[in-house]
């Protein structure tokens, strides 16, 4: 391969970059106070600000007796405003940018605000650490001889206000790409920014069959997807056909442990996996050792944390604590505070710490039930509204129910696999399926974005439990009481195999 002096240059460049991720890894405690210092200093005089006498914080303890915790449903009439056209709300400089997610009990769709600083020092921030930490044990990497291959969303006019915009986060980041980066990424912007999926991603392939790829970036579930597309267009049988010097693959968004053998059988040998933890609230978390899991908690990115800690069964044990006072293999809630206004916000994950020099996280779970497998978060308010309207318009009684995942394999798609128990069954079981997969789109809008055209998501699978299936169940596990509780949404697909080999 001819010697190119663009690689040379950004390989120095991110080398130096990697001493400063790893100073700030090396003094948390201090980054973090430093972090939290700023935030309120530039946001005392925001209407939040004067609401919460941030003019009087002087330490940590002054910002956690001042501040209340929130989550959407409190920021949001704030967001609103904000959305509207309304300045100086929760932070001092004009926020143009909304990430849209679901996943709220509050509506259809969350509103994240994404200030300029957040783009900047925040996201790409961490995409650069994210280069910084890959060269850092990859010195010779030729990765910049190449494209890399991003795969996101789409943006759209706010409809309150048109002077701002709101849309996948991944749009927002694409949208807002220095040109010098842009060149070096395929597709093109305006093919990544296309709102119609199916045309989209044949015309990513299109695009991206013909360039030399060298990293991968995007969902687990969608990447999966275009690499499918990829090997059908061109009637290859590895991706090395095609791309034979791809070496990166960064993902996140969902769980990677289901697609790892695909992956692995797809791509070539010597590509790297690297996890990352990029919400649209904030870039948290890196794999900082190839091969090893376990993410860095980025503590340098403008986002001050705080951690509530939980029992193993999920309940609230304490108050929120600062990252130097937790402990590792303890599941925490996170909240962070952030340099686009959101003040001491309850995500919504739960953490793990498995080592804290340095602080080292994995993901555990979400603070309620949910399925996560594919992007779509669908939590059990949007269950339950979708099942209750399902059931009245079809004259439909359910005693029972619960649901996870079908993960994708080299031969079908995803979907969602119920088992219901009824007490008043439906006529036709296909029609309840139909006006279920129905309502759940209604309630959730990245349900249905993954659901559109059956491109990622199949129709939902149901089965009909038998009579007394969950209590069976609850009583070969030694949980029959008042105390103990179906698992109405898992991640995992442990409870519903049980069931299902229960249920003949």
């Amino acid at each position: 391969m001819l010697y190119n002096p663009i690689n040379s240059i950004i390989v120095w460049v991110m080398k130096n970059r990697f001493k400063k991720v790893d100073k700030a890894l090396s003094n948390p405690k201090e980054v973090q106070l430093r972090t939290l210092k700023k935030i309120v200093g530039v946001s005392k005089k925001t209407k939040w600000g004067k609401t919460h006498s941030l003019s009087k914080v002087k330490s940590y303890d002054d910002f956690r007796n001042l501040v209340p915790l929130q989550d959407y449903p409190s920021l949001k009439p704030y967001i609103d405003r904000i959305r509207k056209g309304e300045e100086n709300v929760l932070w001092p400089t004009h926020i143009k940018w909304f990430a849209k997610s679901s996943g709220t009990t509050s509506g259809k769709s969350k509103f994240i605000p994404v200030s300029q600083e957040a783009i900047d020092h925040c996201h790409f921030k961490g995409g650069r650490d994210l280069l910084a930490i890959y060269i850092s044990q990859n010195p010779d990497t030729r990765m910049f001889d190449g494209y890399s291959l991003r795969l996101g969303g789409s943006t759209t006019f706010n409809s309150k206000n048109h002077e701002s915009y709101f849309g996948d986060l991944s749009a927002i980041l694409i949208e807002n790409l220095p040109f010098w980066i842009e060149v070096r990424c395929t597709p093109t912007q305006s093919t990544a920014l296309m709102e119609e999926w199916e045309s989209k991603l044949e015309k990513i392939v299109d695009e991206a069959i013909h360039k030399n790829v060298t990293s991968l970036i995007g969902v687990p579930s969608w990447m999966l997807v275009l690499l499918k597309k990829v090997l059908e267009k061109t009637g290859a049988k590895t991706i090395a056909e095609v791309w034979p010097n791809l070496e990166l693959y960064g993902h996140g968004g969902v769980s990677f442990a289901p697609y790892e053998k695909q992956f692995k059988k797809l791509l070539p040998e010597k590509v790297t996996y690297l996890e990352t933890y990029n919400a649209s609230e904030g870039f948290f978390g890196i794999q900082d050792r190839i091969d090893q899991p376990g993410l860095a908690l980025l503590v340098d990115q403008g986002v001050f944390y705080e951690f509530i800690p939980y029992t193993p069964e999920g309940k609230v044990a304490g108050s929120p604590i600062p990252l130097w006072e937790v402990v590792p293999d303890l599941d925490y809630a996170m909240v962070i505070t952030t340099n686009a206004g959101l003040w001491r916000y309850k995500i919504g994950d739960t953490v793990r710490f498995t080592s804290t020099d340095p602080y080292r996280i994995e993901i555990s779970g979400r603070t309620q039930h949910f399925i996560n497998a594919f992007g779509e978060e669908l939590i059990i308010d949007n269950a339950e509204k979708a099942l209750k309207r399902t059931c009245e318009q079809l004259g439909v009684e359910i005693l029972e129910y619960t649901a996870a995942p079908i993960y994708m394999d080299e031969n079908a798609k995803g979907a969602h696999e119920w088992v219901i128990e009824f007490s008043c069954p439906p006529a036709d079981l296909t029609s309840f399926r139909d006006f279920l997969d129905s309502e759940l789109k209604k309630v959730n809008s990245d349900y249905e974005a993954k659901r559109h055209k059956d491109m990622a998501l199949q129709p939902p699978i149901i089965h009909m439990a038998k009579n007394q299936l969950f209590y069976e169940w609850l009583k070969k596990n030694g949980k029959l009481g008042g105390q103990h509780k179906i698992p109405r949404l898992s991640n995992q697909r442990k409870h519903i195999d049980e069931l299902l080999a229960l249920n003949k």
